[in-house]
């Protein structure tokens, strides 16, 4: 089999105003970004009755492989092989793992997102717009420091880090500016990446250019010498902000391998942030198709809840049908074998790690859903491991499907499809958040850490729990909480695989995103600065002798 880039390189693209035309986007709406790429300006598009909402989401992540992006395009496909109209939405990839150790995020094999190589690097440039208005907005509070700090800011207190979209453990902590009373005042900060970016999370769930103004006027950068908050629109830098974002709030269209419609917009972390694509982009989809398939990153235990206590409670969205992507790799390296081993058939390791499967399965049917199982197939599974899946998801009331998009395209998801669009015309009546907005914060996350991560205590490090007090006083009370721990266990120790329960989950620290709407709550070891591998996957990308792209995947 090809690699990824190869079988995109030999793909037949057409021009990205006939895909546009044929998802009825009017041409006027169509804002060119060369032949294969477009930003389509929302405000031009008719009204139109909303279609039904369909998640993909997956088990926990492991070095097998799950595919939660490649069955989302594989699934969208099938939709339209099947006579249904369809369009797909997912997160725009950011650079710092394509070159890190992840890769890009454009699915793979024969179920890609086109053109990958240009999504995968800089695409039409949203992320670049989010580190400028980011960065602007700290280059103003330190300006506002340097001229008399008129705001009476505690230079202790500023809580704005500077952000870069690459991985780079090296400006995690720094001290700045240095260099005498010409360059300011030295203080401590850092840099995050990127997707990690309060901007990021902000412009995935504004509704259009007002709201975003006012939810980047809403964000808390620093604190006065009086523990008073200061707004980012004290410091008057919301609307130049606002200015370097007009078209990165825009969704992106692109193509799949087969010519279908996708849109790519927004990307923000799901094990930091809230990891699903733009809000504007899903609802623009909901006008145009009868389904939309969309994604939330990394397992349903966080990109999922954070989908639907997050997504769907501040946008009013809710899923009609959840698909739940697992692999026979995956599920016995859940049982515990290693990497190294996982080709060997091993029916009784994947039904000791399918306790993993199990536990998404009854965590999604607390929000009133009952996912399909999507097995993404790998050519070595055997029948025997394919039945232990089966067994297994039917203990919960789930099917599961055998899914070969990667090596077929949509026609290896036609079942899949046949099945999730039947479940979503049913619709998902019973869907509802995990916890109301009244409930305290604290209690909120004690809730998420308990029903959906089985930990039997939940520990407020410090003054965690005093400052989520003080924040519920100032009336934030009523946000959702956004979890930030590691994406490769129920628990915060990324080793303890399968359904690790009766754990304790200890909260480090919280922060208050304002403008986001949510207060995000830290536990574990979690790094909002990546690391680069010890072998980066930059080392392999390069330029062949005919120019060409080599290396991504």
């Amino acid at each position: 089999m090809p690699t990824d880039i190869e079988i995109a390189r030999q793909a037949t693209l057409k021009p990205i105003a006939e895909v546009a035309g044929a998802a009825g986007i009017p041409g006027d709406a169509v804002i060119p970004f060369g032949r294969h790429k477009a930003k389509i300006d929302t405000a031009l598009l008719p009204d139109a009755p909303q279609g039904k909402l369909i998640l993909v989401t997956a088990i926990n992540p492991t070095p097998a492989g799950e595919g939660k992006t490649t069955t989302s395009v594989g699934l969208s496909d099938a939709l339209h092989r099947i006579g249904k109209k369809a369009m797909l939405c997912l997160r725009e990839p950011s650079l710092g793992p394509c070159f890190g150790m992840k890769g890009g995020g454009a699915g793979g094999g024969k179920s890609q997102v086109m053109p990958m190589d240009e999504i995968n690097l800089h695409f039409t440039g949203d992320f670049h717009a989010i580190t400028s208005a980011h960065n602007l907005l700290a280059a103003m509070i330190d300006n506002s420091i340097y001229w008399g700090n008129p705001l009476d800011i505690d230079v202790r207190r500023v809580t704005w880090k500077r952000v870069l979209d690459m991985n780079d453990r090296a400006l995690r902590q720094i001290v700045g500016p240095l260099g005498g009373a010409a360059n300011g005042f030295p203080r401590e900060s850092g840099f995050d990446i990127t997707v990690a970016s309060e901007i990021m999370a902000i412009l995935c769930l504004a509704s259009d250019l007002s709201d975003l103004q006012r939810r980047l006027g809403d964000i808390v950068v620093a604190y006065t010498r009086k523990r008073e908050p200061v707004y980012c629109r004290d410091i008057k830098a919301d609307s130049a902000m606002t200015v370097l974002l007009k078209d990165a709030i825009l969704p992106n269209l692109v193509q799949t391998l087969e010519n279908r419609p996708a849109l790519l917009h927004g990307g923000p972390f799901a094990n930091i942030a809230h990891g699903c694509n733009s809000v504007i982009a899903t609802r623009t989809a909901l006008t145009l198709a009868d389904y939309v398939v969309t994604e939330a990153g990394f397992g349903a235990d966080l990109g999922a809840e954070k989908f639907l206590d997050i997504k769907c409670r501040l946008a009013g969205l809710k899923p009609d049908a959840i698909v739940l992507v697992a692999t026979v790799r995956a599920l016995k390296m859940n049982g515990g074998v290693a990497k190294a081993d996982l080709g060997e058939p091993d029916a009784d390791a994947v039904r000791t790690g399918a306790v993993n499967l199990k536990r998404h399965i009854e965590n999604l049917k607390k929000f009133g859903v009952t996912p399909t199982v999507a097995i993404n197939h790998f050519h070595l599974d055997t029948d025997e491991e394919i039945a232990v899946i089966r067994e297994m998801a039917g203990e919960f009331g789930a099917d599961a499907v055998i899914c070969k998009h990667w090596a077929e395209g949509g026609a290896g998801a036609e079942e899949l499809a046949g099945i999730v669009a039947a479940k979503a015309d049913a619709g998902a009546s019973g869907f509802s958040p995990l916890y109301p907005d009244d409930m305290p914060l604290a209690d909120k996350i004690t809730t998420v850490a308990t029903e959906i991560y089985r930990a039997s205590v939940v520990h407020f490090d410090g003054g965690t729990a005093r400052q989520l007090k003080q924040w519920e006083e100032m009336g934030y009370g009523k946000l959702p909480v956004c979890m930030a721990k590691t994406q490769y266990s129920f628990s915060t120790d990324p080793a303890k695989l399968g359904a690790p329960e009766n754990h304790e989950v200890a909260i480090r620290e919280v922060r208050l995103s304002a403008g986001a709407g949510f207060v995000v709550a830290i536990a574990g070891d979690i790094m909002t600065m990546p690391g680069l591998p010890r072998v980066p996957a930059a080392e392999s990308i390069h330029l062949d002798e005919n120019g060409q792209i080599e290396g991504l995947f």
